[in-house]
């Protein structure tokens, strides 16, 4: 990087150099409030996000740094003079930060963390005089997305305003050059005269308003957000008729969604991370090398297992029911070869299944209680594929049931109790991203890199009963039957790299997805994680610091936004646990398992309600028994189908708020000038007599000289 001032006139120029950002990607550079310091933003060698403050007094190095994440957008520096404000945003993502910069003693310092609805495709600051400053606003910025420009308001929280706070709002440069470019080309240099924000002090200027024709009433009205079709959040120009509609107001920072459309009525869950003393800590050496088609570790609601870093593809497995900090030497499973894929038999928490390069599946029986000592020989092994493994994945309902996919382009269904590869599915053209069952156990659904979805039915036929496009990325994707498995729900990328989710109808594949919405942009996909009972589905990917919620609805606009949970640090794994490991009390939906550099950290997705002490049975309804098999292998392979009983989550003592007694409504006091307001005047100046009588006494009665005694008649003479 390198500065110099302007040659105007044929003056010497003194030029400096630094090096700068360690990496060659793009870079942004600014000056601050000071004429000695610049910012730039970029990324460091182990292509994290960089922000630099320099000194051009001491320019061979960065005054200080400061790290963000390992996004892939280059930051847009936005910086205010007067405040000192910087606000930092990158194309394609909806995170916006806010900083502070001190060039007196250099630092840079996060303030907040601004999580908007829309992806950013352009960022602006508003210029100063156009601020509401006496309701202290500080900032005010323009967020161009695909179809709004929405402002976006920084304000400082103070109590009524009568004057404007100076220590908010310094005077600020005018609207007049200082001077024209001829004389600053001959060498002249002046700042522009500054001026004040209070608005008894600026001049009001008026402008000549040309009168619109009179609109009617029903053109400007705002679609009902009764009508649940979702073109008002695809479509804004079809709910605002209005031509004047081009700019979106979020004054109040609602949501689009909750205006105009339909809400989720788990908008407000929240991610909680427990208590310290559930955590299992001192964990080393996890493994960085599990491929992107493996979730990184697996849970069950006894132990976890996790893949080590190493030869020999080590696997710890650790108690759930023993927390703390781990010795610093664990007894772990010998793989022999590196861990492509994991799982837990849903049916039985002893057994775990592993896949590996070599093309091979292990079983292991894990002792109960855990792991003594360390265990080099498998219970059994699955030989088949010709190529390393993508995925493990046991059948829902029967036992001893287990489907496996391959670099071989093959998909294969085993028998765990035989040890026979039984059915083998065909018809896949390249590397297979993702598989799932069908929540019946019957469908098998597969997501592969040629942009296909198929749908297989492994008992009747080894080709596709259907197929659909898929995601247009070639990075990685993930599949899922959501809805009862009404819907399969992918979770891609788009041909610009964007994570994306789309729905597609499991009745008519070949139509292509029925919606699609765009996040952001990451390298790592989003792994999905859904709770048939709620609709909930939570998304994070391997090195993020943000789980998206959603709730998955059968119906127009089928995605509803929720909470999102944000981490400090970001995790290499997510993984939820049974709906019976709940805290039901707590209204708590989920409960997951989050795997970070050297720790194991339980998240507690709980739901705010006022009455906790009833049992919350408009959020858990009776829920499948998902631990205990419906039918054995070979049932289900001669062409039987069962699902699993349901049980009822509340816990004994409790009753359903459902059942709950009504409380009285509270009685309105009516102040009496409502009443006053209703009677007519007549009816008021009779009640003004009547008080008036009733102070003073009956009329009837005697008055006071009536009681006095007098003088005869004949005395008056």
């Amino acid at each position: 990087m390198s500065w110099q001032p302007v040659n105007k006139g044929g003056m010497k120029m003194n030029k400096q150099d630094a090096q700068g950002h360690d990496n060659n990607k793009d870079s942004r550079v600014l000056w601050t409030n000071s004429n000695n310091h610049l910012i730039t933003s970029g990324f460091n060698q182990v292509r994290e996000r960089e922000l630099l403050l320099w000194d051009l007094r001491n320019f061979s190095r960065p005054a200080t740094s400061f790290s963000l994440d390992a996004s892939s957008g280059l930051l847009i520096p936005l910086y205010d003079v007067d405040t000192g404000l910087l606000i930092l945003a990158a194309q394609g993502e909806s995170t916006m930060y806010s900083m502070e910069v001190n060039t007196e003693s250099p630092s840079l310092t996060q303030l907040s963390q601004c999580v908007t609805e829309q992806q950013t495709r352009g960022l602006a600051l508003v210029p100063k005089l156009c601020l509401d400053v006496m309701s202290c606003e500080l900032l005010r910025l323009l967020q161009l997305t695909d179809r709004f420009i929405i402002p976006i308001s920084y304000s400082v929280p103070r109590k009524a305003v009568q004057e404007l706070p100076l220590d908010l709002f310094p005077d600020t440069a005018g609207r007049t050059a200082a001077l024209s470019a001829q004389s600053w080309w001959s060498g002249v240099n002046k700042q522009v005269e500054k001026v004040s924000l209070d608005p008894s002090q600026r001049p009001v200027t008026s402008c000549p308003v040309k009168k619109e024709k009179e609109t009617s009433h029903t053109e400007q009205k705002v679609a009902s957000p009764e009508h649940s079709d979702g073109s008002a959040i695809s479509s804004p120009s079809s709910s605002v008729t209005s031509p004047t509609s081009g700019i979106v107001s979020s004054t109040s920072q609602r949501s689009l969604q909750s205006i105009l459309g339909p809400s989720s009525r788990f908008r407000h869950t929240q991610g909680i991370v427990l208590h310290r003393d559930s955590h299992i800590t001192n964990l080393r050496v996890v493994s960085q090398s599990t491929p992107g088609e493996s979730d990184g570790f697996c849970v069950n609601h006894q132990r976890v297992a996790v893949p080590l870093a190493g030869p020999g593809g080590q696997i710890a497995v650790l108690e759930l029911s023993q927390p703390g900090r781990l010795p610093d030497s664990l007894p772990t499973i010998e793989n022999t070869v590196p861990v492509t894929d994991l799982t837990w038999d849903p049916f039985n928490p002893q057994r775990l299944v592993t896949g590996g390069e070599d093309g091979r599946i292990k079983v292991w029986i894990i002792p109960q209680g855990g792991l003594k000592e360390t265990v080099t020989d498998p219970h059994s092994v699955l030989v088949g594929h010709n190529e390393r493994i993508y995925t493990v994945r046991f059948q829902p309902c029967a036992s001893d049931i287990l489907v496996s996919s391959s670099y071989d382009m093959t998909v294969r269904v085993w028998n765990l109790r035989s040890g026979k590869n039984v059915l083998t599915l065909q018809g896949h053209e390249d590397q297979i991203f993702s598989l799932a069952w069908s929540p019946d156990g019957k469908c098998l659904a597969t997501c592969c890199k040629d942009q296909r979805i198929r749908i297989y039915d492994p008992r009747a036929s080894n080709h596709p009963k259907q197929e659909g496009a898929g995601p247009e990325g070639a990075r990685g994707a993930r599949i899922l039957w959501v809805c009862d498995g009404k819907y399969l729900l992918v979770s891609g990328f788009d041909s610009r790299s964007e994570r994306q989710l789309t729905l597609h109808s499991t009745d008519n594949l070949s139509q292509g997805p029925i919606t699609t919405i765009s996040l952001d942009v990451s390298p790592s996909t989003l792994i999905p994680h859904y709770d048939p009972d709620t609709g909930i589905l939570l998304l994070t990917g391997k090195g993020d610091t943000r789980s998206f919620i959603y709730e998955v609805t059968a119906e127009s606009p089928y995605f509803l936004e929720c909470n999102s949970f944000m981490t400090s640090d970001p995790h290499k794994g997510f993984q939820c646990l049974r709906k019976a490991d709940c805290a039901v009390p707590e209204v708590e939906v989920l409960r997951a398992l989050r795997l970070c550099n050297s720790s194991i950290e339980p998240v507690a997705f709980r739901v705010p309600r006022v009455k906790k002490e009833f049992f919350q049975d408009d959020v858990f309804p009776p829920t499948r028994v998902t631990w205990e098999p419906a039918l054995s292998a070979e049932e289900w392979l001669s062409g039987k189908d069962k699902q699993q009983r349901s049980i009822n989550l509340c816990p004994s003592g409790m009753t359903p708020v459902s059942q709950a007694p009504k409380e009285a409504p509270n009685k309105k006091f009516v102040p009496s000038s409502v009443y006053l307001q209703e009677k007519t005047d007549e009816q008021k100046k009779e009640e003004l007599l009547n008080a008036m009588v009733a102070k003073l006494g009956n009329r009837d009665d005697p008055l006071p000289q009536d009681a006095f005694e007098g003088v005869d008649e004949d005395e008056w003479d």
